[in-house]
Formats: C-alpha cells, structure tokens, sequence
C-alpha cells in the first residue's frame, strides 16, 4: 500500500471532462465545525485574568491551559484519524462535536483549576477527535483539482475565531462572564454536529469491512507522506512565530496599549483568511502543489526578513504583517490537498497526523520565539522564520525529486 503514497501534483481539468458540484453544504458545516473547535481554546484570551482570580490561581498557570489543550488535541487527532479508517469518520465528525459542547459546559462549571485544566484538557481531545477528519471527509467527498479550495474553505473555519471569535467572545463575556461565553461555544458545537449530521447522511465511507485487514499506521507513512509532515510543521512554525508574537512586537516595538493592538490583529487575521482562500485557488489551478508551496514559503522568508528588521512606522509594520500572514497561508491549501491525496483507507490516519504534527509546530513556534526574545530581541525573529521558511521551501523541492 505505501508505493502508492505518493501524493501526485494536482491534475488540470479537462475541458471536456465534467467538474462534479462542490459540497457547499458540508464545507459550511465543517468550517463551523473547525470554528467551534479552535474557539474552545482561542476564545479564552480576554479573559485569562478574569479566569485566574475566579479559580483562585496565578495567571501564568491560567495561560498553560493552552499548552494542555494542544497536547490533547495532537495526541487525540491521531488516535481519531486511524479509527476513522477502521470504523468511518460519521462517528467522529458527530460525536466530537456534541464531546466538545460537554466538555464546554463542564469548564464553565468549574470551581478550581484542576477542574477547568481537566475540562479544557478533555476539550483539546474532544477537538482533536474531529478535526482531522473534518479534513478527511470534505477530501472524500471532492475529486483531487478539488481539494485545495475545499480544504481552504474549511481551514478558513480558525481564522474566523481571530477575526471574528475572540472579540465577540469579548464583547458577548462582558454581559455573561467567561462561564457564559463557554456555554455559547458549547451551543455552537452542537449547532455544529447537527449540520455535520445533516450532511453526511450520505455516506461515502463506512466501516471496515468483514475480513478486511485493518489499515496500519506504516502504510500511511511512506517517505513522502513524512515529507510532507515535516513541511507542515515548518510552515506551523512560521505561521506560529507571527501568530504567538505578533501582538507583543508590536506592544514592544511601538508601546501600543491592549486595546491598540485589536484592529493589527483583525487585519492578521484577515491576510490569513485572503491568503487561504487564495491558496486553495492556486493549489487546484496551476497544478504542481509543490512547487507552490514552495515558492510561497521563500516568499514568506523574504517578507519575514522585513517585518522584524525594518520598523519605519506601525502602519508599515501592519502592512507586513498583513503580507507575511498571507503569503505564509498560500502554501498550507497546497501542502493539505497533497497529503489528502492518498487512498481513502488511510486518508483519515494521514490527516490525523497532520494535525498531530502541526501541534508540534505550535509548541516550537512557542518555545523559539521565547527562546529567541530573551537571547536576541525581536530583531532575532526575523531571521529565525526565515530559515524555517526556505527549510520548507527545500523540503518541497527535493520531495517533488
């Protein structure tokens, strides 16, 4: 099975041959669904000092919330991906979500904060338990020169939660307190499992058939499948680095106050959404995924290497920032629709560890850019993305060889 892991470039359309429909209607319901699972961690950022004085505890242990809710969802995603392939995905994309909206309740119900860890912990694993196959399933159900739109469509799902998540969390938790706003994320998971639920009716996967073997982690990890794991977890560092840190660059760089850094931070999160949905166009038209990738990722290095070395204004420092995100989110639509590229029998294990992978992406895009701040200064960032920007960018080449 893993000589036919290859993960083949993107094949034109024919103007003969018919393009089958998009499912418009489980990629809507499948980007709620990524919404609500990234706002179960994402939309806690307002009120971590609100969080720690109700628990009783310290604000840094409130912040490490979201290092357990990482874990959880990397470690989960994976062992969710592979049951996907042994018993379908309906289970998961259902009941993750109605999981997750329990899990919600349970931390706006906590009284210590070994209450709300395990809850929000549980959450992270609730979240990782769909994610994954979220991705599987909008792969299944769309051809190949499909695939990067469709994926980009879904991905799009967390960028909404910066965009549009963590100031309504903000806005509706000064009326309801963050107890209150944890119920509306768990409302809208449910709201999110009855859409998945109306819109897989119609299978296109299903259990493991009698007598079938059952599909093996090694099949789904040829030397290209790995390949291109270790793309991803470049591209999550070099997303992280700016996503983690942007914030506090511009705090330290220009002395903005909290409520200054609000519209930089839409407009982030806005050239993370432009540059996805674009990306998903680039992947299914020009081709070769790899090469876009490719070409996406030096781009970033180059835009990276501006960004933290050239401070003239802030309105220019947004700007880049605004490009750097962009650019950075062309090359993930290509770098999804490679990897759901594979036979459907071990296309949940592979997207599960997809995301298994960008956790890790995630924790070292946390512990470098600290590392790098105290050693260095911002002015370290710069050049640290970048070299992780042309590795990927090398990964991409020498892979397509």
């Amino acid at each position: 099975m893993s000589s036919v892991l290859t993960a083949a470039p993107a094949t034109p359309a024919s103007a003969t041959e018919p393009v089958p429909r998009m499912p418009w209607a489980l990629l809507a319901a499948a980007c709620l669904g990524m919404f609500a699972a990234s706002s179960s961690g994402t939309t806690r950022a307002p009120f971590l000092i609100a969080m720690a004085g109700d628990l009783g505890t310290s604000l840094p242990l409130i912040a490490n919330l979201m290092a357990l809710t990482s874990i959880a969802w990397g470690a989960a995603s994976l062992c969710a991906g592979a049951g996907s392939d042994r018993w379908g995905r309906r289970p998961f994309l259902v009941g993750g979500p109605v999981a997750l909206a329990l899990c919600m309740a349970g931390v706006s119900t906590a009284e210590s904060y070994l209450g709300a860890a395990l809850w929000a912990t549980l959450a992270g694993a609730c979240a990782g338990a769909f994610t994954g196959v979220l991705m599987a399933e909008a792969s299944a159900r769309t051809v190949d020169r499909q695939r990067g739109r469709a994926l980009g469509w879904v991905m799009a799902g967390q960028s909404l939660t910066l965009l549009v998540g963590v100031p309504l969390a903000a806005a509706i938790g000064s009326l309801v307190g963050w107890r209150g706003v944890n119920l509306c994320v768990a409302a809208l998971a449910l709201l999110a499992a009855l859409g998945l639920f109306l819109t897989t009716l119609r299978p296109v996967d299903g259990p493991r058939a009698a007598g079938r073997p059952a599909p093996r982690l090694s099949a789904a990890l040829s030397p290209r499948v790995l390949n291109l794991l270790a793309m991803g977890v470049a591209e999550r560092i070099c997303y992280g680095l700016t996503a983690v840190y942007f914030a506090t660059f511009l705090q330290s760089t220009y002395g903005l106050g909290l409520g200054q850094v609000a519209l930089p931070l839409a407009l982030f999160a806005l050239g993370n959404i432009v540059g996805t949905v674009l990306g998903g166009q680039l992947a299914d038209r020009l081709g070769n995924r790899m090469r876009t990738f490719a070409i996406a990722m030096a781009g970033s290095a180059v835009v990276a290497l501006a960004l933290f070395g050239w401070t003239p204004a802030l309105e220019a420092s947004v700007a880049l920032g605004f490009a750097y995100v962009l650019v950075n989110a062309i090359a993930r639509p290509s770098l999804m629709a490679a990897l759901a590229n594979v036979p459907d029998e071990v296309r949940g294990t592979v997207l599960g560890l997809n995301v298994t992978s960008a956790s890790f992406g995630w924790l070292g895009a946390a512990s470098l850019g600290g590392w790098m701040m105290a050693e260095f200064g911002f002015a370290g960032f710069g050049p640290l993305a970048a070299g992780v920007a042309l590795f990927g960018a090398a990964l991409a080449v020498f892979g397509r060889r």
